[in-house]
């Protein structure tokens, strides 16, 4: 006869309702608010350049890593794990610079050997 566990976690609810984090997500909102508002300052108040370009690239990624810290938790895990997902993160995001700028190049290469 197949025996029946439970394994239900059922007797260590205490039925408490967790503190809320209103101080945590008003913290988050306010960082978020600040760096947006410094993205929209350098994007209206300075010429279009490679300056400007990559101030505006390295407070959006500084963005998304804080946003994927905060609410996906990753900013809890083990730096092993936080170092597995941005290395191949990056090395994503290289590829895709790489191919964009290299596969202008290749395209101009065919197209003017077929001429």
């Amino acid at each position: 006869m197949a025996s029946h566990s439970h394994h239900s976690d059922e007797g260590e609810y205490s039925g408490d309702i967790p503190a809320p984090q209103t101080k945590g997500i008003w913290r988050v909102f306010l960082i978020l608010c600040v760096l947006t508002a410094i993205e929209f300052a350098f994007a209206f108040l300075m010429d279009p350049s490679t300056l400007r370009n990559s101030i505006f690239i390295v407070l959006t990624l500084f963005k998304a890593f804080f946003i994927v810290g905060e609410f996906m938790h990753l900013k809890h895990e083990t730096k092993s794990l936080i170092w597995s997902v941005l290395i191949p993160t990056a090395l994503l995001v290289w590829l895709l610079i790489a191919l964009i700028t290299e596969g202008t190049y290749f395209g101009d290469s065919v197209y003017n050997y077929l001429k």
